[in-house]
């Protein structure tokens, strides 16, 4: 049924088109507004995005907008973290000890131009690309656009207006400089990524395991690695941005480059022949935390996904949240009987919470997979949880399967039992307490005992 109610969507990358794809769906005028060229039509340049793990919460969003099939079918399942030590030897750490429980490794610019191409079939959908807002009147939701190629300024109204338009959001900055933002932080990392690439083999094979997410962990850095179709993997760098060893700012020539990867990562180098080139041409990109709030401005001016919360990507759930943000006002607006403004302000009541909890849990994964990943406790409390989850006879799910798989879980209650789980079983291990001997049941219950008493203490 077709509503009175206009909405703009500033912003139409992965958020931004589904949530525009939704909104046209459930009837409402959707108007997109895309910075960028219009991604069905331009060649693109690698570089600058990390290639996007998409799991359980991702496709549930996807689901209720009819593209989680669609989506199923681009990408590659990992099973896991094959990790790398410094003399190429490989360990394959399994993402859950259950049978077939996978991530997508998800090309960002295929999943955007598809839900671009859905979104555009929708007949209230209207698609402007290659304009940029540059200006923003919240009391009457006016928002002026910038030709990118002429210059030519034009205004749009609506009633509703969504900034979906990433991490350097030009809504949200607009809030926090007309005084309609309490709180504005962006925590930028100490490290900076790189995007590299390994080449695929002749007859299009893998020159590395196809179905994992590969690690080269070095406590203070590392290199990761994604497959793609066609036998290629996208590879990111992630390091110091300065320092006077292991850093970008140290690798100033192509000697210190190469020496840097035969030293570190030595099988990786072996199947990189363009990384002098690659080096150089792709750019250092910065990594951070946003937080901010609040995100709804004048009643009818809110954002999500990035915009609200950028995070670091070492959870691989920055896309997977920003599309349960889609799917939690979905299911808001239901909640309100369809009353937009109502929804606009419950929203954020329902999502805060969850949203600085996966920004904390990213930072913590950066450590993890770091270090913590090559660290023989670490190792063994993965033992002990994939023997867990692997029992028929025992409902036990770790912090990364609580965040990744059960996506009927909040992120802030994944965030409380997952680590209080995690600070269970290392306790216990440093005890003694947990010996090969005992039987699965026996390690359930111990350890369902130390975390429910840390859960108290946690409250």
């Amino acid at each position: 049924m077709k509503k009175q109610e206009k909405i703009i969507v500033v912003g139409a990358g992965l958020c931004g088109s589904l949530l525009g794809l939704r909104l046209a769906q459930l009837g409402y005028t959707v108007t997109m507004i895309e910075r960028r060229p219009d991604l069905r039509k331009v060649e693109q340049t690698a570089g600058r995005s990390i290639n996007l793990a998409l799991s359980n919460r991702g496709f549930a969003a996807l689901e209720i907008a009819g593209m989680k099939e669609v989506a199923l079918e681009i990408g590659i399942p990992m099973y896991g973290r094959m990790l790398h030590d410094p003399q190429g030897e490989t360990y394959l750490s399994p993402y859950s000890g259950r049978e077939n429980m996978s991530i997508f490794s998800t090309s960002r610019t295929h999943l955007n131009q598809l839900l671009l191409e859905a979104a555009d079939k929708e007949e209230n959908t209207t698609l402007i690309f290659d304009h940029t807002c540059t200006e923003i009147d919240f009391d009457n939701r006016i928002i002026t656009i910038e030709d990118n190629n002429t210059g030519k300024k034009e205004t749009i109204s609506a009633d509703y207006i969504f900034g979906t338009d990433g991490a350097g959001s030009v809504i949200r900055e607009n809030m926090f400089e007309q005084g309609l933002m309490d709180y504005h932080d962006f925590q930028k990392l100490s490290h900076g990524y790189k995007e590299l690439h390994f080449p695929p083999l002749s007859g299009d094979q893998y020159a590395i395991e196809k179905n994992a997410l590969h690690i080269w962990p070095r406590k203070d850095f590392m290199l990761i690695a994604l497959p793609n179709p066609g036998g290629s993997f996208t590879v990111t760098l992630f390091l110091a941005h300065e320092g006077a060893v292991n850093s970008f700012e140290a690798l100033d020539g192509p000697d210190k480059i190469e020496a840097f990867f035969k030293e570190n990562f030595a099988d990786a180098f072996e199947i990189m022949p363009n990384l002098q080139d690659l080096f150089e041409t792709n750019p250092t990109s910065i990594l951070g935390t946003m937080k901010c709030s609040p995100w709804l401005a004048k009643d009818r001016v809110l954002i999500m996904g990035d915009a609200a919360h950028a995070m670091v990507p070492f959870y691989g759930q920055g896309m997977n949240a920003a599309f349960e943000d889609v799917l939690v006002f979905d299911n808001v607006l239901v909640q309100c009987d369809g009353n937009l403004e109502k929804a606009f302000a419950m929203f954020e009541e329902k999502r805060h919470a969850d949203a600085a909890s996966i920004c904390e849990l990213s930072l913590d994964n950066f450590k993890e997979m770091q270090a913590d990943t090559a660290d023989p406790d670490f190792l063994r409390k993965r033992q002990i949880e994939m023997e867990l989850e692997g029992s028929d006879s025992v409902a036990y799910y770790s912090k990364y399967s609580l965040v990744t798989f059960r996506e009927d879980l909040t992120y802030s209650n994944a965030l409380r039992r997952g680590r209080a789980q995690d600070q269970a079983i290392l306790s216990l291990l440093k005890e003694g307490a947990l010996t090969e001997e005992m039987t699965v049941q026996e390690k359930y219950d111990l350890i369902e005992e130390r975390t429910l008493v840390l859960l108290q203490d946690l409250k």
